[in-house]
């Protein structure tokens, strides 16, 4: 089983039959083997980082300009690092997580100003419910992984992403109001749903690896490896919807 998530590819965890996957998850915990309450104390870690650096980012903001570069810069370099580096590092997570918040505030407290308040919260609030649905949907096997969705999940993933760094090239001629793509219209409303709808189905399959991975016996520390793909997930579609909520709003 491979995942999309560039984070989880470098794994390469089995895959085990339904029967084991339950017998193995809901079995006594193995000394130094990797459980889902490992992976929810690490990404729970994470997130609090992210929280507190959003607060910084959206209170320092106003005043510092420089500050959404840097911090989109650092966030980006940090992810790079933790997404390739073969042996997980939990310092460098941690520390992607509080750079990673940092450029969040910044670019919410922008977008809240440019295109009305309140959308920041909106975003958050979507990023949780679809979180919330998708964890669900994925428990009760309402939706489940397999080789046919891989294959459409991927074919979908890459023409979206070759889409996206079109847009964002043309972004900087002027296409779309510097939105790219996204700025054209109609066009642009049903690219943003696209990407709304791959980030939170992307969910799904992290969901699945972590299950797998749990099933296989990893070792905790991959916990880490794991929370930070599950971050990297979230904060991708959190940014899909907050670009999503700004352009419907920037049409009214």
């Amino acid at each position: 089983m491979a995942s999309r998530n560039p984070v989880f590819s470098k794994m390469n965890t089995p895959v085990v039959s339904d029967e084991e996957l339950a017998r193995i998850v809901n079995g006594p915990k193995v000394e130094g083997q990797l459980t889902v309450t490992d992976v929810i104390m690490k990404t729970a870690a994470v997130f609090a980082l992210i929280v507190v650096g959003a607060y910084i980012g959206w209170t320092t903001a106003p005043t510092n300009s420089s500050l959404f570069m840097f911090s989109w810069i650092g966030a980006l370099v940090l992810g790079l690092v933790n997404a390739f580096k073969k042996q997980v590092s939990p310092a460098l997570v941690l520390a992607y997580g509080a750079v990673e918040g940092l450029f969040l505030g910044a670019l919410s407290f922008w977008v809240n100003e440019t295109y009305g308040e309140n959308i920041a919260q909106q975003a958050v609030i979507g990023t949780l419910v679809a979180f919330g649905v998708m964890l669900s949907m994925y428990k009760s096997q309402i939706i489940r992984v397999n080789g046919r969705f891989m294959k459409m999940f991927s074919i979908a993933m890459v023409s979206y992403l070759v889409i996206a760094l079109a847009s964002f090239v043309s972004s900087f001629f002027g296409a779309g109001d510097g939105w790219g793509f996204y700025g054209m219209g109609q066009l642009g409303i049903l690219l943003c749903v696209a990407g709304v709808g791959l980030a939170t189905f992307s969910l799904v399959m992290d969901f699945e690896m972590i299950t797998q991975a749990v099933a296989a016996g990893m070792p905790e520390r991959e916990s880490w490896r794991m929370a930070f793909g599950l971050t990297v997930t979230l904060v991708w579609l959190y940014t899909e919807i907050l670009r999503l909520l700004a352009i419907l709003n920037g049409r009214d």
